[in-house]
């Protein structure tokens, strides 16, 4: 499978080759020579062992996981390396990592004279990372009951050999509504009035809520109020179930405004857009309409973990800094493109806080957690919960480990939070909106691009894996 994955990786190569060939620009050598590498290491892998996955059993399952998800930023990184950019190996497996994860951090300072090819890299990496992440929410982890992710499962069978086939029936119908769906974002930024080449970039950086940008200003450098609302409206379309998608697409959208997530997530939504819009009215910031538009966009951008910017944030005031910090882990909904904690664990938790408070004034009473109408099992509950201590605990640890390789507490908090909810950017001019984790030493590179990992793998994904159990037969 790591094989099939790195085969598919070095085809997409060749995407950005023949556009800079096009382009006549040198870097073409660059990604032909990094796919020829890819290729031959995908396809050796692939025939020595083809044949040999049919018994995939679950102990394999969380290996392929976390492997793939490896082996793809370090071989993504090549070209990265190799490229005029003189990136070490260390920035461009960075680099690779956030693009894979769909994190949108960056390393890169010259965005606005980088060659177009690795602009496009980039993006399409975030596209790729996108379609995995769907896959895997969608098809792996209900299989392999990490954080209350069993919610989702499509089947009733718990037979492990069925998580291949499966996997690749939903990656079928999900890229081709992928697909669609990104067709129709790059067709609305052309008549928002992007050009061709920024528009594909960023449209297959806005539909994984990736948020990676062909410009060192993001999308405040179009300065244009269609192109943040082309923006908003399909962040927004990234971070809602592909799954409900599918079902409305077969004639039953009912699902998709029916579910209690969805709703959750677009009340979210307007609470905190109207936060942000009176508070930057009430601290004199902005006003009007430039207020809801700048409040609308970065808080859609944060929470759903695009990581987009049309305005530094952090000079609103400390409440804006606080606020900001908050929602970045919040994430858009179970089985999207979009990353943080998910809307439906903030549901679970909210259920049960509401069971134990009226199980405290009616002592005798019988009171069941529900989520969609159906009724929680407590393992589901506690699988939850193990999520969330988990989560701020690798995070507290993070925030520790960075601050120890010399960056401020703010600056260590926050890169970590952005990390490990795979946002982007954190707050503080190293690596605040406007700024890049360019200057962050080589060691705390290696330590967030294994807190994006962490955050993108749903944690216990990749911590099972450390422990001396897992590998005992």
């Amino acid at each position: 499978m790591i094989g099939i994955l790195l085969t598919t990786l070095g085809v997409a190569m060749l995407v950005p080759a023949i556009v800079d060939l096009h382009l006549d620009h040198p870097e073409w050598l660059v990604f032909a020579a990094s796919s020829g590498l890819t290729l031959f290491v995908g396809i050796t892998l692939t025939m020595i062992t083809w044949g040999r996955t049919s018994n995939l059993n679950i102990k394999q399952a969380f290996v392929l996981t976390t492997f793939s998800w490896v082996a793809l930023a370090a071989f993504a990184a090549i070209p990265l390396a190799w490229s005029e950019l003189n990136l070490t190996y260390t920035d461009a497996f960075f680099e690779a990592m956030s693009g894979l994860t769909t994190t949108g951090a960056t390393i890169i300072t010259g965005l606005d004279t980088a060659p177009p090819g690795i602009l496009l890299w980039r993006a399409l990496l975030q596209w790729l990372g996108g379609i995995g992440i769907i896959v895997m929410a969608v098809a792996v982890l209900p299989m392999l009951q990490i954080g209350g992710m069993q919610l989702f499962r499509m089947e009733s069978s718990d037979t492990s050999e069925k998580i291949l086939p499966r996997a690749t029936q939903i990656a079928g119908s999900i890229t081709m509504l992928y697909l669609a769906i990104s067709i129709a974002n790059t067709l609305a930024y052309v008549m928002a009035g992007m050009g061709l080449f920024d528009a594909v970039a960023h449209a297959m950086t806005t539909i994984a809520t990736g948020g990676f940008s062909t410009y060192n200003a993001s999308i405040g450098q179009f300065n244009s109020a269609a192109v943040d609302s082309v923006a908003i409206g399909f962040m927004i379309i990234g971070s809602l179930p592909f799954v409900l998608y599918l079902h409305a697409l077969r004639g039953n959208a009912e699902p998709l405004w029916k579910d209690s997530q969805v709703r959750w997530f677009f009340t979210l939504i307007i609470i905190f857009v109207a936060i942000a819009t009176l508070y930057q009215i009430v601290v004199n910031a902005n006003t009007g309409t430039r207020a809801f538009q700048l409040a609308a966009f970065n808080v859609v951008s944060v929470m759903t973990g695009t990581g987009y910017a049309t305005a530094d944030y952090g000079l609103w005031g400390p409440f804006a800094v606080v606020f900001f910090f908050c929602i970045m882990f919040i994430g858009g909904c179970a089985g999207s493109t979009s990353c943080g904690l998910k809307i439906f664990r903030i549901q679970v938790i909210f259920e049960n806080v509401k069971v134990h408070i009226k199980r405290i004034i009616y002592p005798h009473g019988v009171f069941v957690a529900r989520y969609n109408d159906r009724s929680l099992p407590d393992h589901v509950s506690a699988s939850v919960l193990s999520f969330l201590y988990l989560f701020f605990l690798c995070f507290g640890v993070l925030s520790i480990a960075l601050n120890f390789t010399g960056l401020d507490i703010l600056t260590s908090v926050s890169a970590a939070a952005s990390a490990m909810a795979n946002v982007g950017p954190g707050l503080g001019k190293m690596v605040g909106p406007t700024g890049t984790f360019e200057e962050v030493s080589d060691i705390a590179k290696w330590l967030l691009s294994f807190g994006m990992l962490l955050g993108r793998l749903e944690l216990f994904t990749v911590l099972v894996m450390l422990t001396p159990a897992f590998w005992r037969s």
